[in-house]
């Protein structure tokens, strides 16, 4: 066998990774089932709180995603799924959130700020997340959840996170996770395949 630069000829090329990359994927590997409920095991009242702000926009989404920034205890900005409404396939839930708080607070007022979701964000989401450098995010259903029900890029937040090491995130899931199921499994998914 005929190894170099963490390439061996006789295998399919793989690369070596980090023991947090190794840890977050054997975390992420871990998936319940659709039907079953996950609850967060360190989400507090706070969490539930600003959780059920997000599932009140999420009623009134296109698409049942509601997000909410909360910087110190109080609300900076509120998004949900305008999709449809203006014909725009980036204005997703948390897209929303931050555009807003960006145009009311800046974006000194999004870094170390949380987000909550009742959806774990999409690729392009959780990238904006990352960049604007949210320090925590909170959702409520998983990529994996949301799956049985919509279309999804297959690709947890965490497993985004772990490849931008330069900026931490704290990440919560499964806050209020039946309540929002319930949403989703109501509202029409989006499916093209």
């Amino acid at each position: 066998m005929n190894c170099r630069d963490d390439q061996c000829d006789s295998i399919p090329t793989v690369s070596l990774h980090s023991r947090r990359g190794i840890i977050t994927a054997l975390a992420s590997a871990a998936v319940l089932p659709p039907d079953l409920s996950l609850a967060a095991t360190d989400a507090s009242a706070e969490d539930e709180r600003f959780m059920r702000i997000a599932l009140d926009e999420a009623r009134q989404a296109d698409s049942p995603f509601g997000a909410v920034i909360v910087r110190d205890g109080q609300v900076l900005a509120r998004g949900r799924n305008l999709r449809r409404t203006n014909d725009d396939p980036t204005a997703h839930g948390e897209m929303t959130a931050i555009r807003r708080c960006l145009a009311d607070h800046g974006s000194a007022a999004l870094q170390g700020s949380t987000l909550y979701t009742t959806g774990e964000p999409c690729v392009m989401c959780i990238g904006a997340i990352l960049w604007c450098r949210v320090g925590r995010l909170v959702f409520a259903v998983s990529v994996e959840q949301l799956a049985t029900t919509r279309d999804q890029i297959m690709i947890s937040s965490a497993d985004i996170a772990a490849k931008a090491p330069f900026v931490p995130i704290a990440i919560t899931g499964g806050v209020l996770a039946d309540e929002a199921t319930q949403l989703f499994r109501m509202s029409p998914g989006v499916r093209r395949g």
